[in-house]
């Protein structure tokens, strides 16, 4: 890989194969890497001296998940990491109870420290399902900011003035739209920024969203008399629906501890144009198998062959080659119409049960009449065959009830 117009760092760092590959992945998918010369300077000092860089992400644990719209930087984080540098997951927990304003028009909540803890128990346990665990140093910004007290943080705030403050966009836009604006959120930039500072870091990696944040970081090392961290963002990866950020309050998320064969089918539910996004900022494939397997869809390959392999390797990293095996099975089972393997089982008394009863009994319907209504437009099935009589009674035995496409249901009638 290669990186072109790279800006040259000092002589006594020269630009290896190395340092010019490090460079590229770093730069893979990425929104921004600000600035580019810094970056490469600090690369080619890490492999002339052999001191690996100091790369930190910081999460609040402002819900008890991750999708896959986190992992975005956490594969970056991985890449950076088996380059060699020592990565840092910085768990915000105290920040979290300021709350961050990135991206809000109005004031966030702050946690309280029960949930705060309760989410963190979960956070850094799935982000190791991408990070190496044993090569990852875990810190809590409480470490520093609690011991910071009333007197440092006074201190700290004299390091940066309002009006750069009331740069940042969203507070502009909240401003000039007379929305409240709390004191207490100017000090959520200052905080990150003082993360930096107490870590010592290279680069810190983030969303877009969070470009004003970083760059304090920068500001406050050099306040500091530290050198500067660079700075890299990561596009916000859009849901499943391809329009709003994935998110689970849109319900366009893809959990990374979301059921297997549910993951799977979401992932395979994307568009075409969607998934090649998806490619760039999710799998870890080399660009050039990207492109080339790019330019076999657009020369007539079936573009859901493509999705497929992104389908595996997503459930594989986070559930393994057995479940993305058995995930891939069950989506060519119900695309054929077949019955999957995980048919959640219930048995029934009453034999013989009109149907509409069976179905609101088996929770395939909410109700009698809803039942009779899916009848009515052939929306049911009994072992494969489709029931068209709304008056039909079913007999003891076993059988597997269909309701559209996806549910199922192993139903066992006795007298």
């Amino acid at each position: 890989m290669s990186t072109p117009d790279l800006p040259r760092p000092p002589a006594e760092y020269p630009v290896t194969d190395r340092v010019k590959e490090a460079m590229a992945i770093s730069m893979r998918g990425c929104d921004e890497l600000l600035p580019q010369a810094d970056w490469l300077k600090k690369l080619a000092r890490a492999e002339a001296t052999g001191q690996p860089l100091r790369i930190k992400l910081g999460l609040d644990p402002t819900a008890p998940d991750i999708h896959i719209g986190h992992t975005v930087v956490l594969n970056k984080m991985r890449q950076l990491q088996d380059l060699g540098h020592q990565v840092i997951f910085l768990i915000g927990d105290f920040t979290s109870m300021i709350g961050d304003p990135s991206g809000r028009n109005s004031t966030r909540p702050p946690l309280t420290r029960e949930q705060i803890e309760a989410n963190a128990q979960t956070y850094y346990a799935q982000a190791s399902l991408v990070l190496d665990p044993a090569r990852t140093e875990i810190r809590y910004n409480s470490e520093w900011s609690d011991p910071l007290g009333a007197r440092g943080m006074i201190q700290l705030a004299a390091r940066y003035t309002v009006a750069r403050m009331m740069e940042r966009d969203d507070f502009h836009k909240r401003f000039h739209a007379n929305t409240p604006i709390s004191v207490h959120e100017f000090l959520y930039p200052l905080m990150q920024g003082y993360d930096s500072v107490a870590l010592k870091s290279d680069l810190e990696l983030g969303g877009t969203d969070q470009k004003f944040n970083l760059l304090m970081g920068r500001h406050l090392q050099q306040e500091y008399g530290q050198e500067p961290q660079c700075i890299l963002t990561m596009p916000l990866l859009e849901g499943i629906d391809g329009v709003d950020k994935m998110s689970k309050s849109k319900n366009n998320y893809i959990g990374i501890t979301e059921e297997p064969n549910t993951a799977f089918a979401k992932l395979l539910s994307i568009s075409d144009e969607l998934m090649w996004r998806y490619y760039t900022l999710l799998s870890f494939l080399p660009e050039a198998q990207i492109a080339a397997l790019k330019a076999e869809v657009a020369a007539g390959r079936n573009p859901k062959e493509a999705k497929v392999m992104l389908a595996r390797e997503i459930v594989t990293r986070f559930h393994g080659v057995r479940a993305a095996d058995a995930a891939e099975q069950d989506f060519h089972n119900r695309a054929r119409g077949g019955i999957p393997d995980d048919v959640p089982e219930c048995t029934l008394s009453g034999a013989p049960l009109a149907i509409g009863a069976l179905l609101k009994q088996a929770g395939l319907a909410p109700s009698t009449s809803e039942a009779l209504r899916l009848v009515e437009q052939g929306g049911v099935r009994i072992d494969g065959a489709v029931v068209g009589d709304r008056a039909l009674k079913v007999g003891a035995g076993t059988c597997v009830v269909q309701v559209g496409k996806r549910k199922f249901a192993r139903v066992t009638l006795t007298a």
